[in-house]
């Protein structure tokens, strides 16, 4: 299969399993060879003459659970009847529950469908003597915690256990508390440590330039080949469609398309039929592709931990990548953590120029010609008669029509087409925009500011009000920035679409509660005051309209604090959270 010595992450996890009673914590990155360092002492280990599962393997995503389950079954080649099974949501439950009564060796599953073959007293966990948690920080973060502590509640006591992880949150504690035995723990660099073969780039633009920048920079490099990462299924479709319609070879993965349609679009894509996977964070678990040049973050992530793992899909196995953001003003401030964090240092990218742009394709163009092979016994016969044709032209004319040909639509495109501006952050008004005033008096220009009466406490975050935004208003709206504080929100939407946004997502509820959208206008007086994050310091910050009934200074009173109904529990907002996401 290609290895000729072990990665890091094998060399120092392989000798624990082959031993007994030892509970390892790795921490990794991504594309260090994680899937070898578990899968090839397990696979030592089983008895092949039992035909009952002696090994489990936890994942998040059926992506991952189907790449797992295929690198399992090419270590074991030669190992006769050996039966790897991927269980997984999506696809019959009725053939996986025949193919576990037949036998297998090796589960490999989602935490949802395995639970839900437990319940039907389909699988035994019985004789399991190594279970594996792969991706661990991503399943807690998915939500997966009471599944995972079901399932480890069924699996022996005397087994051992391995949890991979890229990041150590504060969930991994938990289970390494509760169901692990003085676990060894391998670290594998620096802990939350981002790869170190990977470029870092940003470019700071406007909310409104940021399509066009994607195109520049998609542009600006011929060959490649990556994915884009998006916050939401909606984006993620819009902007797919957006590049499929411009001529890019471009195609989208969310959780709205059915198994077969991920499957499909995976394939074109690591046969590279597809340049550019534009993808969700959770579809994009997982996706295990060689040799990918770039990772595109279309804005950056709520958390810092998916930033690791969107990064983590380039720069795999030694090879080198570049992560790119792009991003607003108000998200310097997660650059800087995540530089933090990482302890690397994000390069500021400059706009690449139309001119440069052209210059960078024609070139490319130049090099495939000079690199392209040639068949000769194949066009011998053709020649003459093409020699014929074009022997009119000289080299010079050949040369130049060749290129025109190939190059007049993006050359008229950048003929025309005006520079994007990128926001320089150190400007005074950048310095405003990140800082804020107590209610953001600074829109983006041409966008109108909106105040809505659900924040943090609530569950809401930037993409549950995008969503939200989408399901209360018919058609297509722009959203700009998003301001989130604790009991309520800020956000801003195209001028020309505001009054339609107001008037429509006023008339909707959540969970029993009406949604109040109104104008985010401030009084002069409240430049410069703190922030504060309860609901009696609103009145008098701004004006607006509320079921026929001017809302503004002295409406709201003080109340105590036994009478805050916005001031939840976490098992509430939790509560809340999930009501969101439906």
């Amino acid at each position: 299969m290609g290895y000729e010595s072990p990665m890091p992450v094998q060399e120092e996890v392989i000798p624990f399993l082959l031993g007994e009673d030892n509970d390892v914590i790795a921490l990794a990155q991504t594309g260090t060879g994680k899937t070898a360092a578990f899968g090839l002492p397990i696979l030592q280990k089983i008895d092949v003459h039992t035909y009952q599962p002696q090994a489990l393997i936890l994942c998040p995503t059926r992506e991952l659970c189907l790449q797992i389950a295929d690198d399992l079954n090419d270590y074991s080649k030669y190992i006769d009847n050996l039966k790897v099974l991927p269980v997984y949501g999506g696809s019959s439950i009725e053939s996986q529950i025949k193919t576990l009564k037949r036998g297998v060796h090796v589960v490999v599953a989602t935490p949802g469908r395995l639970l839900d073959l437990m319940n039907r007293k389909t699988v035994d966990l019985s004789l399991v003597k190594n279970v594996i948690l792969d991706e661990a920080d991503e399943m807690l973060n998915m939500g997966f915690t009471d599944s995972i502590n079901a399932i480890l509640a069924e699996v022996p006591a005397s087994r051992n256990m391995l949890l991979f992880s890229a990041t150590m949150p504060q969930g991994i504690a938990g289970i390494t508390k509760k169901y692990m035995n003085n676990p060894k723990e391998i670290v594998i660099g620096r802990k939350n440590e981002g790869n170190k073969n990977i470029k870092h780039i940003y470019y700071m633009v406007h909310a409104r330039d940021k399509y066009l920048a994607l195109k520049r920079i998609a542009d600006f490099y011929p060959n490649i080949y990556g994915i884009i990462f998006c916050r939401t299924r909606k984006e993620t479709q819009e902007i797919a469609d957006k590049l499929i319609q411009d001529g890019y070879n471009a195609d989208s993965l969310h959780g709205e398309l059915s198994q077969a349609q991920r499957d499909y679009v995976m394939q074109k894509f690591r046969v590279k039929n597809i340049q550019l996977l534009v993808a969700t964070d959770v579809a994009a678990r997982g996706l295990d592709v060689d040799d990918l040049t770039h990772v595109i973050n279309y804005g950056l992530p709520d958390e810092i931990e998916s930033y690791t793992h969107r990064s983590g899909r380039t720069g795999r196995a030694g090879k080198t990548g570049i992560s790119i953001a792009i991003c607003h003003v108000k998200e310097k401030g997660k650059i800087r953590e995540i530089e933090r964090i990482l302890n690397k240092k994000f390069e500021k990218g400059e706009m690449p120029s139309g001119h440069a742009i052209c210059e960078k394709q024609l070139f490319n163009l130049v090099d495939q010609i000079e690199k392209v092979k040639v068949n000769e016994e194949e066009i011998e016969s053709l020649m003459p008669s093409i020699f014929r044709k074009l022997e009119w032209l000289d080299k010079e004319d050949i040369i130049k029509r060749v290129v025109s040909m190939e190059f007049n639509r993006m050359i008229d495109y950048y003929k025309d087409a005006d520079e994007i501006e990128l926001v320089d952050e150190r400007s005074s008004r950048g310095e405003r925009k990140e800082r804020g005033s107590r209610f953001g008096h600074d829109s983006e220009e041409g966008y109108s500011r909106f105040f809505l009466n659900f924040g943090k406490a609530d569950g809401l975050f930037a993409n549950q009000l995008i969503e939200l935004v989408n399901k209360c208003v018919p058609g297509k709206v722009r959203i700009g920035r998003i301001d989130l504080r604790e009991n309520f929100s800020f956000f801003e939407v195209e001028e020309k679409e505001a009054k339609r946004v107001m008037d429509s997502m006023n008339g909707f509820e959540v969970d029993g509660r009406r949604i109040s959208v109104e104008p985010a206008q401030a009084q002069k007086g409240d430049r410069g005051k703190g922030r504060s994050g309860s609901r009696s310091d609103r009145g008098g910050s701004f004006r607006g309209k509320r079921d026929g009934k001017d809302f503004g200074s002295g409406e709201r009173k003080s109340r105590s604090s036994s009478d805050k109904p916005w001031r939840r529990s976490s098992s509430e907002r939790d509560s809340r959270k999930k009501r969101f996401n439906r």
